[in-house]
C-alpha cells in the first residue's frame, strides 16, 4: 500500500507542498456528513458549490476548500489549498461519536498524523518526517504500526515516509482516495469559514 501511495505523490507532486487529510468513521449511525461539516466549520454550515477546477481555484480562496468522499461508514476531507491541520477544537468535536484520524502537513513542514475518539485526541505524532525530531503525545500503542512502517524505510525516504501515512490511515479505516481523485472538475466542494473554532 505504501507503493500505492508513492506514486500517487509522484503523480500529484503539488500535494507533496501541503495537504489536510482527514478521515472520519461515525459510531452513530445518525451522524449524517452535514452535521460533520458543521463540526468541521466550527458549529456553523459550511458554504458548498461546484468548482470547475478545484485544485486551481482553491488557491484562489483564503479558506480551506474541501473535496469530500464516501466510503462505507466513513468520510474523508481532502484540503486542497494550505495543508493546514484541524485545530484540536474542531478535531475533538469531530470525533464525538466517531473515530477520527487526519494526517497533515505545509510548506512549513508541520507533518503530523493524529487521532481522536470520543471527545479526545488519543495519540499524536509531529515531525513523523524526521525521525530525530519526532514528537509523540498519548496512548503509543495507537501509532505503533505507523512507527512500524517508518522504521522499514530509509530515513531519508520522505514521499516513502508521506505514502506511510496515508497507507496507515487507510489500513485502520478502509477509506483510501483513487489515484485522480485530486485532478477532479466539475464537482462540488465544500468551503470552510472557521475552521479554527
Amino acid at each position: 500500500m505504501i507503493d500505492y501511495y508513492r506514486d500517487f505523490f509522484e503523480r500529484h507532486q503539488w500535494l507533496e507542498d501541503g495537504l489536510s487529510w482527514t478521515v472520519v468513521q461515525p459510531l452513530n449511525e445518525e451522524i449524517t456528513v452535514d452535521d460533520l461539516l458543521r463540526r468541521l466549520n466550527g458549529g456553523l454550515a459550511p458554504e458548498q458549490r461546484v468548482m470547475e477546477y478545484p485544485r486551481e481555484e482553491a488557491g484562489e480562496e483564503n479558506r480551506p476548500v474541501l473535496l469530500v468522499s464516501k466510503g462505507e461508514g466513513t468520510w474523508g476531507f481532502l484540503e486542497l489549498a494550505y495543508g493546514f491541520g484541524l485545530s484540536d477544537r474542531v478535531l475533538t468535536a469531530l470525533s464525538a461519536e466517531s473515530r477520527v484520524w487526519m494526517v497533515t502537513w505545509h510548506f512549513n513542514g508541520g507533518y503530523t498524523i493524529l487521532h481522536a475518539a470520543s471527545g479526545e485526541i488519543r495519540a499524536r505524532m509531529r515531525n513523523f518526517l524526521f525521525a530525530q525530531y519526532a514528537v509523540e503525545e498519548g496512548d503509543p500503542t495507537v501509532l505503533a504500526g505507523f512507527r512500524t512502517m517508518l522504521d522499514g524505510l530509509d530515513p531519508e525516504d520522505y514521499s516513502g515516509k508521506r505514502s506511510a501515512a496515508f497507507a496507515f490511515i487507510e489500513a485502520a479505516t478502509g477509506l483510501g482516495f483513487e489515484s485522480d481523485w485530486p485532478d477532479v472538475v466539475d464537482v462540488p466542494v465544500v468551503i470552510l469559514d472557521n475552521p479554527g473554532a
